[in-house]
């Protein structure tokens, strides 16, 4: 497989210096409406600040991935002897909880960095410089991109068996 060069984009956070304002959550529902900043609902939002407020505690989340299953741990990580759970720092939308579904949908949720912008919303908007938006350069195996007739073609074998995609498809072709 070939070499190929890609931008690899991240948000780096410091989330000790979170103080919870939510101002992320509230500029990612708007840059994310239809259409663009024509609501304010931060249940669509592709990051959540996870609160512990007893414990003075603000943890900025980011929407992942899909997953289909649950995590098999339940592991527990003791910080500055404060105890979290893992699903407290999971990116993953499971069935376990709601966490990054839309809200009318159910559909999983996925941080796009604000395609299309120069700097995601949230690293622009937040005030404490408790998010960073980090770029850089490095050599990956070239990836295989799936169109978008692939991937329609994937979930109508996934749902109805290869030999009756392929079937249909012959049948079609006949009729051309």
């Amino acid at each position: 497989m070939a070499k190929v060069t890609k931008k690899v984009k991240r948000i780096k956070i410091d989330a000790d210096k979170c103080n919870g304002c939510r101002g992320c959550e509230i500029i990612c529902s708007a840059y994310h409406a239809t259409p663009r900043y024509s609501t304010i609902n931060p249940a669509r939002s592709r990051i959540r600040v996870i609160t512990n407020r007893l414990e003075d505690i603000w943890l900025p989340v980011f929407a992942g991935e899909y997953t289909a299953a649950e995590c098999l741990g339940r592991d527990v990580y003791v910080i500055d002897g404060k105890e979290y759970d893992e699903c407290g720092f999971c990116r993953a939308v499971c069935p376990s909880r709601d966490l990054f579904k839309d809200p009318d949908s159910g559909l999983p949720l996925k941080c796009d960095m604000c395609e299309g912008e120069e700097i995601p919303q949230c690293v622009q908007w937040c005030l404490n410089d408790v998010l960073v938006y980090e770029e850089r350069e490095e050599e990956v195996d070239e990836e295989f991109e799936i169109t978008m007739a692939e991937a329609g073609v994937d979930s109508l074998i996934n749902q109805y068996g290869l030999d009756k995609v392929a079937d249909m498809v012959a049948r079609r072709r006949k009729d051309r």
